[in-house]
């Protein structure tokens, strides 16, 4: 199996599993507060964070594919998740998880079209820095898993 074949079924299984555990939430799980430092988010703030980081994450992972630009040196990730969020505020989560699921199914179909040797191009990630695709890849699904650990000690 190619390393891209199993970066792209990795997403698959970790997306898979987000989504199963988002659509059984209640309805006041969702408003549960995960993060209050700044402005307060909650399960659906951080819903909403999936969708639009990992969108915006491919488009520059394309980017960097193509012409080898990454993120802006001045490129701020708060104000970046801030201006998501604003856009995202009105979406009910059933509305986030089905664009989660599309935007996850969008991103394993992205990697699908890599080629193995593409996974060493370098660009700058707007929070790893300088790094090469395969890295920036992988943290699609870490950065998921380390937020799902925060939603569920939320929960708790």
């Amino acid at each position: 199996m190619s390393e891209t074949t199993e970066l792209a079924e990795k997403l698959k299984t970790e997306g898979e599993r987000m989504a199963a555990f988002f659509s059984e939430l209640t309805e006041d799980q969702w408003g549960s507060e995960v993060y209050t430092e700044g402005a307060t988010w909650t399960i659906r703030n951080v819903l909403a964070h999936f969708v639009t980081s990992e969108r915006g994450l491919v488009k520059l992972f394309e980017r960097i594919r193509t012409t080898g630009e990454g993120a802006a040196d001045d490129f701020s990730i708060d104000r970046y998740n801030a201006s998501q969020q604003e856009r995202t505020k009105d979406l009910a989560p059933a509305d986030l998880l089905a664009q989660y699921q599309q935007v996850r199914a969008e991103s394993v179909q992205w990697v699908n079209t890599l080629k193995d040797e593409e996974l060493d191009i370098k660009g700058r990630h707007p929070f790893l820095g300088e790094t090469v695709i395969r890295e920036m890849v992988k943290m699609l699904y870490l950065h998921n898993q380390l937020h799902y650990r925060d939603v569920k000690r939320a929960l708790r």
